[in-house]
């Protein structure tokens, strides 16, 4: 079941207010889960119900994204703001260090609140921002012109495309390795969530200079990549091992860019084992 949070995040003018709609549900240690850019909580649902089986899950929409409103004026979209952002997130959650996993831009959000040590474990998901510059503008031109296709789709032809095999997999197989397997209505509402993203692109622009470069010693760290990911290729992966040395490297055979969609039982199961 949904729900909002409001609370408010420190910036140079003063206090700020955030508000933020988020998912719950699961019992045990907290799972805090954040999805990729243009995209939604709902990107997790094919393993919500996986992982409370052992976890205090809470899938949450980044701020100016699904359910939740843009950023006030005075707050960026880069990465400290965002994770500062989810650093008074938990506090008005009170989580106590959560556990977290992320995927793309969220898999980056989660190697920043662990770089801030806000959490106690990170699952990272081909994650962003360990591209080569060319890499980073091949995703980047994918996204844009993702993001501009589903501005232009009017809803009816959206809805006649996810009706069938064929119009999901034209919709999404920039993201998923398996695209007929996503329903019609998550293919109708994840191509609307992209196209009514208010914060689509001040996000992208703020990531134009963005690159992990420090370790986590200490901390327990988790990458998965799948081996069919075309928007952020798999040798990405090799750059986390020589930033972060003691981070956990899994491949996920057949799974896309997304991949809690093509093999629901795999992802949970490195979630669930980056977080013991």
């Amino acid at each position: 079941m949904s729900a909002t949070v409001s609370f408010t995040v420190p910036s140079p003018s003063g206090p700020l207010p955030v508000t933020v709609s988020y998912r719950r549900a699961g019992e045990g240690e907290p799972l805090l889960l954040l999805h990729g850019i243009g995209h939604h909580r709902q990107a997790w649902d094919p393993v919500v119900d996986i992982l409370a089986a052992e976890r205090d899950v809470i899938a949450v929409d980044l701020p100016g994204f699904g359910a939740s409103p843009a950023l006030p004026d005075g707050l960026a979209y880069d990465l400290p703001s965002t994770a500062a952002v989810f650093g008074s997130f938990c506090e008005a959650m009170e989580l106590d260090r959560p556990h977290v996993a992320g995927n793309s831009l969220g898999g980056l959000l989660a190697l920043e609140l662990g770089r801030e040590k806000l959490v106690r474990t990170v699952t990272a998901l081909s994650p962003a921002g360990f591209w080569s510059e060319a890499e980073r503008r091949y995703a980047f031109g994918v996204l844009t012109t993702m993001r501009g296709i589903s501005r232009r789709l009017p809803l009816p032809l959206v809805e006649k495309l996810a009706s069938t095999a064929a119009g999901r997999t034209a919709l999404t197989s920039t993201i998923y390795a398996r695209p007929a397997r996503r329903s019609p209505e998550a293919v109708v509402a994840e191509t609307l969530a992209l196209a009514q993203a208010t914060g689509f692109d001040q996000t992208l622009k703020a990531g134009i200079t963005v690159q992990f470069t420090d370790d986590l010693p200490g901390l327990p760290v988790t990458v998965g990549w799948g081996t069919r990911d075309w928007l952020l290729v798999r040798r990405q992966g090799v750059r986390v091992k020589q930033i972060i040395p003691a981070a956990r490297l899994v491949r996920l055979p057949g799974c896309g860019h997304c991949p809690m969609n093509d093999d629901p039982a795999l992802v949970a199961r490195v979630i669930l084992d980056g977080s013991r």
